[in-house]
Formats: structure tokens, sequence, C-alpha cells
């Protein structure tokens, strides 16, 4: 079995590091580049920006902060927020970033995902899917623009065709779950993991080191992404890599190069 990733994600609005519930009610969190510093330092396997605002907006992402954070950061570090083409992709890389993730704009192109693994590798392109349960059904829906549009798509059939076009990884987030520290969606989760042959990110609802245990064997997924918990220091990446492996969870070792 390959070793599990512990992720740290950095949402970014207005140039600052912000944690909300439900994608609303947002608070501040730091500075973006210190933060993603902190955890490079701390163990974390890999790093994940997301400027949140920007497809909302309508603009791309803040190149400036991506090159500043790529500065400081020496492991795997996912950008998100506002990449609409080929372009934007190929600005990004070369800011710094080993990979991006795209939402709102595979959706509305999807031709965008085949485009940027024949010219960057599957390996480089993360396709980010905010899922949203339908009322009285078991199923899941599409939601864009930070989670303030719904779609018509299928969560599980669009995970299927993103996987076809040639992401190489899917983030999945529940908007149910995110920011209520009640656990991941693990439901969501493992149905997306038994439909794909790409790793799944589990995102949403982190609150105690039993929910990364669940998401990652109940909810199948390949890594756990989480946010308030590590931005505001109730819990450590070394902390949730200790719990992991005590459940013998295969673990890459974290080395932390200062004290967290």
């Amino acid at each position: 079995m390959l070793a599990k990733r512990i992720i740290p994600c950095l949402d970014v609005k207005d140039g600052r590091v912000v944690k909300g519930t439900k994608f609303v009610e947002f608070r501040d969190a730091g500075d973006p580049v210190e933060l993603a510093a902190m955890y490079d330092r701390s163990g974390a396997d890999e790093v994940v920006f997301l400027d949140i605002s920007a497809s909302q907006e309508g603009r791309g992402t803040l190149l400036d902060m991506v090159r500043r954070t790529a500065e400081e950061v020496f492991i795997p570090f996912t950008v998100g927020g506002g990449i609409r083409t080929v372009e934007d992709i190929r600005e990004i890389v070369k800011a710094g970033a080993d990979k991006i993730s795209i939402n709102t704009a595979a959706v509305q192109r999807p031709e965008l995902i085949a485009q940027g693994a024949e010219n960057f590798g599957s390996q480089c392109i993360v396709v980010a899917i905010d899922a949203r349960k339908v009322p009285g059904q078991q199923r899941w829906q599409v939601v864009t623009h930070g989670g303030s549009q719904a779609t018509d798509l299928d969560v599980l059939e669009w995970a299927a065709q993103v996987e076809k076009l040639g992401a190489g990884e899917i983030l999945l987030t529940s908007m149910d779950a995110d920011g209520t520290r009640d656990g991941y969606d693990n439901s969501v989760t493992a149905a997306v993991s038994d439909a794909v042959n790409i790793p799944v990110i589990a995102s949403g609802g982190a609150g105690n080191l039993e929910h990364f245990r669940d998401a990652l064997i109940i909810g199948k997924a390949d890594a756990v992404l989480a946010a308030s918990l590590f931005h505001f220091k109730e819990l450590s990446v070394s902390q949730v890599k200790e719990y992991l492996l005590s459940c013998n969870i295969p673990i890459r070792p974290g080395i932390a190069r200062e004290v967290e």
C-alpha cells in the first residue's frame, strides 16, 4: 500500500489565509507565505494553496504570492483558483508550483483537463470537486464558483469523467462537512474512491485525530487535507502522523526541520 499523505491547505482571500464554515463565515488565519514555510519545516507531505475568491471575482491567481510561497517551500506545492487556460497553467508552473488545481474552469471547459495533461503531464493536473449532498437522495451534486453555484453534474459521474480526461488526482471537498469539525464525509469520499483509479484527497470536516484515520480507512482516501486544525495550532502535522502510524496506517515519515 502506498503511503498516505497529510496536506495542509491554505485558502487565500484578499491576500490572507482564511478559514470558514461551509464556504462562508471566514476568519483570518495568517500570512500565506509564512504558514506555507512553517508547514514545509514541520514535515507536511504537500501544501495546497487555493485562491478561493479568484473565480468569483473573475480574475487570475495572485502570481506574486505563488512565487514568494514557492521560494519558501520545498515539498510538492499545488495552486488553484482563477485558472482558466493552458497559459494560466503555464504561468503558475513557471511561478514555482508543482501542480495546479482546477474546479470551476474544469466544469465549464472539460477540455482544459485534457489540454493541461497533454502539455504538463497528468501528475500536474488536480481537479478539485466541491460536493454537496442532494436532499433526500443518496447522491451528490458538483458545486462551483467557491461553493456559490450549484450544477446538474453528479459527483461520481464527474469524477469518472475527469479521470478519463487525464486528471492525475482529485481533491474532493464536502461542502456539508467543511469547517464543521464533525469529521470528513466518508460516504462521498468512499464513493468517489471506488469510482476512480486515481488518488483522492479528502477535504472538509476534520476535527480530531480519529477523523483523519476514518477518512483514510472508511473513506478510502489516498490523502487527507486540513486547514483550521493546523492553522490555529490545535493539532500539528507530526501529531497526526504519529497517531496514524500507531493505527498501522502507512505514512511518510514527518521530518520536522524546526520544532512546531
